[in-house]
């Protein structure tokens, strides 16, 4: 069994599913080496999007344990 020589794309996935992993990976990086703290407030929006989403699940069972 040969290794993988690219760490997270799989060897049996389709040359399109790779060629556009590869892509939307050097974009990222681009983005984060030209605009670094425009892609940090992205990071810092996107966990604070996700936490009020957790808390909002969160109060939703509380709700419903407490009636």
């Amino acid at each position: 069994m040969a290794k993988n020589s690219f760490p997270g794309l799989k060897t049996g996935s389709s040359p399109l599913a790779k060629l556009i992993s590869t892509v939307v990976v050097l974009a990222l990086l681009v983005l984060v080496v030209k605009y670094p703290s425009d892609a940090a407030s992205a990071v810092h929006g996107a966990a604070s999007v996700g936490s009020d989403a957790i808390d909002g699940v969160v109060s939703f069972f509380r709700g419903l344990q407490g009636h």
